[in-house]
């Protein structure tokens, strides 16, 4: 049992038989936060889901499930309320990482990327930090601005390597290689996919490993 749920039951207890209320405000905030987590862990299984769907059969666009949105919206309002600032800016980017992975608006996104930046940099949470500019990177690679999202795919990759993420090093380095063989620098993407293909090997990516085959093959390297 989660030590939140079972400090919940013995504050019941106490108010119930010792007529204290008082305690059930403290039994509220553990419940809370109980909710908010699994309201995120939910929301991030969905999401998942949606993105295997849509590799499964890419002539199609998968269907959103209703339930994802609204679970990532219920996480920052309670952490929001808990005062919890790292729990706060993971939700603000799974709601940005909603807006721009399953309906494709970068524009709506924006807001909330950026606000999950900043939290998770209030919080020292790099975990967050990562996927914030990993996915601020994207939105400034499909808004023109390839420096600007090499940039932070880059400071992405670096806070992953830094926190043991390599699976997420290898995601952001094939990114970085789109943006280079935009740029000309056809040497440097095929570098970047060389390495992007040992570290999902290594660490047994295959997912990773498949999407880096792909970029490969769209992009000529061979």
């Amino acid at each position: 049992m989660d030590a939140r749920l079972g400090q919940a039951r013995q504050l019941y207890e106490q108010a119930v038989y010792g007529g204290d209320d008082g305690l059930l405000a403290d039994a509220d905030r553990g419940l809370d936060g109980v909710e908010a987590d699994l309201a995120l862990a939910r929301g991030r299984l969905i999401h998942t889901r949606f993105l295997l769907r849509r590799e499964a059969d890419p002539e199609s666009a998968a269907e959103a499930d209703p339930d994802e949105l609204p679970l990532f919206e219920r996480a920052a309002q309670l952490y929001q309320r808990l005062g919890d600032t790292a729990g706060a800016g993971e939700a603000q980017f799974w709601i940005g990482c909603f807006h721009q992975v399953v309906r494709r608006d970068n524009a709506a996104a924006l807001h909330f990327l950026e606000r999950s930046l900043d939290l998770a940099t209030q919080a020292g949470d790099k975990a967050t930090m990562s996927e914030a500019l990993r996915h601020l990177g994207i939105e400034a690679h499909f808004g023109g601005r390839p420096e600007v999202a090499r940039e932070r795919l880059e400071e992405s990759a670096r806070l992953r390597r830094e926190i043991g993420q390599l699976p997420g090093v290898a995601s952001n380095l094939i990114g970085l290689a789109y943006i280079a063989a935009a740029q000309g620098r056809t040497d440097d993407a095929a570098a970047l996919l060389d390495e992007c293909s040992a570290i999902a090997g290594e660490t047994g990516a295959q997912r990773i490993l498949r999407t880096a085959g792909q970029a490969r093959a769209e992009l000529g390297l061979g």
